[in-house]
């Protein structure tokens, strides 16, 4: 993603309403990805847990805006200071910045510009949600959220999209956030899960998905809406950079989801549901830093590279025994890691850019670049984010008691039920239908799995 660029008054830009309509569009489909995982992490948990999953995401929408327009904005994309944090009075509250004042370099406006990045800052700690699913105190989500993105988020996306930001001036290749929101997000949930522990259960009880037509659904507004996310991170359609990204995000994403269908197939003995639809994420978010570098035969070797190694990384939690409830560690994290590296082997420096990745000549050069932001995040995101989800632990506590978590974390948090079964010929313990005249009902003991 561009930042904005200084430009001589004699080649100043213009405000072009096909570019600002464009982003709009690509702003309103980026709002609709945070919706669309409360979906799909939604139907991947138990039944007692829906809403609070939903809730989880959901939640994001309301605090980073109000963030954002307080400070975010002017931490993340302010003037620069020493390469780490930005800070702009005008941008403070968005209260000094003119109707049709244009983003440095751009033709879009500034609040347009502010509006999309805005959408990804929301994203990004909603991703976190899902490896923490089932246990954690809705207050103390919400504060976390309040506290990750001021100290981690706001300063990571100035490292690598603002102006002057160290990453960024190394010349580190994230297209639309490989490292700000995916190897962030993956190792924050990493960091957390470490803090506060596993689910009662983990390992012994099933926790399968309790509604896989709500994670097809919600893996299905996500591929939609990261055409926004993606295309529109190159801030306008002038150049055909854009188009580009577009049809490498629909091919990698293609790849990951058959790629990983196979693999599952020759290592489980089917294609799955679940499995199609967590292909197509891990592709996503490989294409995500990618996509602007490559071409689309690179498009299709980064998605199968990585819906492989996605599906490879999901069990890992198994074996070293973390708690990646939704497995926002073996997608995000691992795909993230994959997409941003790969940038240094498929880069064709014909897109974007003319930095070259190994195999189209440019050697080790771009693939050391990369390799220095994806670590500098993932263990700026893991260390920072352990250190919050401890000190909230040992304050307010980050978990719920165990009883509430084994009854059903909907009830306790939101005082409802994602289901209702009362009345619908589903209840846990009552007959579908009356005892016969003269007979005595037998109790029943059957009960609804959650």
């Amino acid at each position: 993603m561009p930042p904005g660029i200084t430009t001589l008054a004699a080649d100043a830009p213009t405000l072009s309403a096909a570019n600002t309509g464009f982003m709009l569009i690509c702003s309103a489909l980026v709002m609709l990805m945070t919706p669309a995982l409360a979906f799909f992490y939604g139907g991947m948990v138990r039944v007692k847990s829906t809403l609070n999953m939903l809730m989880m995401s959901f939640i994001s929408l309301g605090i980073v805006t109000i963030l954002w327009v307080l400070y975010g904005f002017s931490l993340a994309f302010g003037t620069d200071a020493g390469s780490i944090i930005g800070w702009s009075q005008d941008f403070v509250g968005l209260s000094g910045i003119g109707v049709t004042e244009l983003w440095d370099g751009y033709t879009i406006p500034v609040y347009v510009f502010a509006v999309f990045q805005l959408m990804f800052a929301v994203l990004t700690p909603a991703l976190i949600s899902g490896a923490l699913a089932d246990r954690v105190k809705f207050t103390s989500w919400a504060l976390f959220i309040t506290l990750w993105v001021t100290v981690v988020y706001f300063p990571v996306a100035h490292w690598v999209w603002g102006a002057g930001g160290w990453l960024f001036e190394l010349g580190v290749i994230d297209f639309a956030g490989g490292t700000a929101v995916h190897i962030n997000a993956g190792a924050a949930a990493l960091g957390v899960i470490l803090v506060i522990g596993k689910r009662v259960g983990f390992k012994k009880d099933p926790m399968r998905p309790h509604s896989l037509p709500l994670v097809m659904l919600g893996a299905g507004l996500l591929w939609f809406g990261w055409f926004g996310f993606n295309a529109g991170s190159w801030l306008g359609n002038d150049d055909g950079v854009g188009a580009v990204m577009f049809v490498n995000t629909q091919v990698a994403t293609a790849a990951a989801m058959l790629a990983w269908l196979g693999y599952e197939k020759l290592r489980h003995g089917s294609f799955t549901t679940l499995g199609a639809a967590s292909g197509a994420v891990a592709g996503l978010v490989a294409i995500t830093p990618a996509g602007g570098a490559v071409s689309p035969l690179g498009a299709i070797a980064v998605g199968a590279i990585a819906g492989v190694l996605c599906a490879m990384a999901v069990g890992l939690k198994y074996r070293f025994g973390y708690d990646d409830s939704l497995d926002v560690v073996g997608v995000h994290l691992v795909g993230g890691i994959a997409g941003s590296l790969l940038v240094g082997l498929f880069a064709t420096g014909g897109v974007q850019s003319d930095a070259k990745g190994l195999f189209y000549g440019g050697g080790l050069d771009q693939l050391g670049k990369q390799a220095v932001g994806v670590f500098a995040v993932l263990a700026y995101s893991l260390v920072v984010s352990a250190i919050l989800a401890f000190l909230l632990d040992r304050t307010i506590g980050m978990r719920v008691e165990e009883d509430d978590e084994v009854s059903g974390i909907d009830q306790v948090e939101h005082a409802e039920t994602a289901y209702d079964f009362s009345g619908a010929g589903g209840g846990s313990s009552s007959r579908s239908t009356p005892p016969a005249p003269g007979t005595t009902a037998a109790p029943t003991n059957k009960k609804v799995d959650a």
